[in-house]
């Protein structure tokens, strides 16, 4: 996994992608799979990320995901 995580951060760097931009698409790519995998159940969906129910709702607003 790091080999192809080490590949994908080259070819965004080479890219030209910010930093932001970057990490704002791998946290809305990660917890959309996370609230896919907890069948839409965001409090199961937050403790598999580790983070309170109320957090895992701000940054579904904040990154505009569309939990079922």
């Amino acid at each position: 996994m790091r080999e192809t995580l080490d590949q994908l951060v080259a070819e965004m760097v080479d890219k030209g992608i910010r930093f932001q931009d970057a990490q704002r698409e791998f946290e809305k790519r990660f917890i959309t799979r996370v609230v896919q995998q907890s069948d839409g159940n965001l409090c199961r969906a937050a403790d598999t990320l580790g983070v309170h129910r109320n957090t895992l709702t701000r940054k579904i607003k904040e990154l505009k995901i569309r939990p079922r």
